[in-house]
């Protein structure tokens, strides 16, 4: 994967034009796209770890990244950071 690592910080607009902070949760490399698992910062620092909403987005070849829009491929990269997270 590129320059994406846990940790980092982004800022994506919401649906209402409001910035949210994310901070990558995890990375996955699957069928050769790489995706990243990411949480609201606001929610990370002020939560235990179960209460986060965790979102997965799709890492697109300049390191910009996007929603996944099946919802297919969505299951497929959510079983693989659960089955990643329990090794």
């Amino acid at each position: 994967m590129g320059k994406i690592e846990i940790g980092d910080i982004f800022t994506l607009l919401d649906e209402n034009d409001q910035e949210q902070e994310i901070e990558v949760l995890g990375t996955l490399r699957l069928d050769e796209t790489d995706y990243v698992a990411v949480g609201l910062s606001e929610e990370i620092k002020e939560e235990a770890d179960e209460n986060i909403d965790i979102f997965f987005l799709k890492v697109e070849n300049d390191d910009q990244l996007s929603t996944i829009e099946s919802d297919e491929e969505f299951e497929k990269v959510s079983a693989a950071f659960k089955e990643a997270e329990e090794k």
